[in-house]
């Protein structure tokens, strides 16, 4: 019986292991995220995406963290979304449609918005 129990638990534990999804840390550089409407506007768009688990603005220093599976989106996915919102993402440049909706206050200082960059 214990013989039985133990390789039970020995099958089980592994099956267990097998379970782990594979999440990863990145910091994506968004230099035009510098107030409180930039940071809710990012997080509820990126949060919708299939696979990130946490992504948190830092509006002061113009950057966010995320985790997410990376069986389930990527890095570049997340990118994409961020540019769709209005915001240029590390080296991928904002979609000026997207760009173009952002209320006033969240534009660059450039096209006359109340942003310093």
């Amino acid at each position: 019986m214990r013989v039985l129990l133990i390789t039970f638990f020995l099958l089980f534990s592994q099956w267990v292991i097998a379970q782990v999804k594979p999440i990863q840390t990145a910091v994506v550089k968004i230099p035009q995220a510098l107030c409180i409407e930039c940071k809710s506007r990012l997080e509820y768009q990126v949060k919708r995406l299939d696979g990130v688990l946490e992504f948190i603005v830092n509006y002061r220093k113009g950057e966010a963290r995320l985790k997410f599976y990376t069986d389930r989106t990527d890095i570049e996915q997340v990118k994409t979304m961020i540019s769709n919102t209005g915001y240029d993402a590390d080296d991928v440049l904002a979609n000026p449609d997207a760009y173009n909706r952002l209320p006033i206050s969240c534009k660059k200082k450039t096209d006359k918005g109340g942003h310093s960059n």
